[in-house]
């Protein structure tokens, strides 16, 4: 194993989403990570689920006392814990953050829910749509005149769950090596996807933001920012916000009209220019449109489905997807100029081998 986090030990208490994607962002980087599972744990990890990728799997029932004892000795070689379960599941298996801190006080504990440790939800239950509900994300995505659109589960459970937690345990580690003393880091999907929205938080105090769904800059009122199906039905982004790159969007799709050449920020005139941008890109399929288009400084590239991401030029060339065991998957991200990561692979030894090795034998 390779990476900039070689020789951080992490212990990862099994679960689902953004604290399992956490975890995978550290073995992607080279960390030793352990994940606890309930026993038959281990057997309903696959080949398919890429998130648990690069760690070995230990299967501990933790409702026996005994074995909440075992994770205990594991945590003293461990450098952070992750965990993704409601509030007080982890205080009531004895291994909450101060009996945990107690046993090992340079560890970082990471807690990772939707609404956050403390608060009037802390204990309801939840998903990511919630949670982006709540944050104001949620209201901001969709077309004029229809309903919220939901993301998929990337902006609180990834975005704003998991790789918010990635960040705030690295802070922490960085800390604890200076001071000696480790802490709880509390990251909360309805924080973090407030945390992604900064930006349009800033644009709406300026008066630069709408609550009207596709209204705005970039959320496909701009006629310049936004996607369109071309003839065989499939998709374009395009994104020339700039004046030059908006103009060299013009003369390389060999628009002459005018309004659209000369009024590119008459906001009243977005929705009619959108219209007329429209008609123009359906009179050529999406491969033609990107034959124009390509690596110039339009701003406009083809809409990927699933299949077609892996295969496309660019991201074969950045070595942007690798296969294994017949899943294609994303490759860790980003890259590092002088400890490059290796795609995560783990041995699996039993379980006497690894908590021998974990100091807990």
């Amino acid at each position: 194993m390779a990476g900039p986090l070689q020789g951080l030990k992490v212990i990862e208490m099994g679960g689902m989403g953004p604290a399992p994607f956490c975890a995978m962002m550290f073995a992607d980087a080279g960390a030793e990570i352990v994940r606890i599972e309930r026993p038959g744990g281990a057997a309903r990890i696959d080949r398919f689920d890429v998130t648990a990728r690069g760690r070995e799997v230990l299967e501990l029932d933790l409702r026996q006392p005994e074995n909440a004892q075992v994770v205990l000795r594991m945590l003293e070689s461990a450098d952070v814990l992750v965990e993704g379960f409601r509030p007080g599941v982890m205080e009531r298996l004895g291994l909450g953050p101060d009996v945990c801190l107690a046993r090992r006080p340079q560890l970082v504990y990471g807690r990772m829910t939707g609404w956050g440790q403390t608060g009037p939800l802390a204990q309801a239950a939840g998903h990511d749509i919630d949670y982006i509900a709540l944050s104001g994300a949620l209201h901001a995505i969709g077309d004029t005149g229809g309903p919220p659109v939901v993301p998929l589960n990337l902006v609180g459970d990834f975005g704003g769950g998991g790789m918010l937690l990635a960040f705030g345990v690295l802070a922490a580690v960085l800390e604890a090596r200076s001071s000696g003393k480790g802490q709880v880091v509390d990251a909360a999907m309805t924080e973090g996807s407030a945390l992604l929205s900064a930006m349009i938080y800033g644009f709406r105090a300026s008066g630069n933001w709408s609550n009207r769904r596709g209204d705005n800059l970039l959320d496909g009122g701009a006629h310049f920012y936004g996607t369109y199906q071309c003839a065989d039905g499939k998709y374009l982004a395009v994104g020339a916000i700039e004046p030059q790159f908006y103009a060299e969007l013009m003369q390389r799709c060999g628009i002459d009209d005018p309004a659209l050449r000369e009024r590119q920020w008459e906001r009243a005139m977005w929705p009619e220019l959108k219209s007329r941008l429209a008609a123009i890109f359906r009179a050529k399929t999406r491969d033609q449109w990107c034959q124009l288009l390509d690596g110039t400084d339009a701003c406009a590239a083809p809409v990927l489905d699933w299949d077609e991401a892996p295969q496309h030029p660019h991201n074969v060339a950045r070595e942007a997807f690798f296969t294994r065991d017949g899943i294609t998957q994303p490759s860790p991200a980003p890259k590092f100029s002088r400890t490059p990561g290796a795609t995560p692979q783990v041995r699996q030894r039993d379980a006497a081998e690894i908590l021998r090795a974990w100091g807990a034998g």
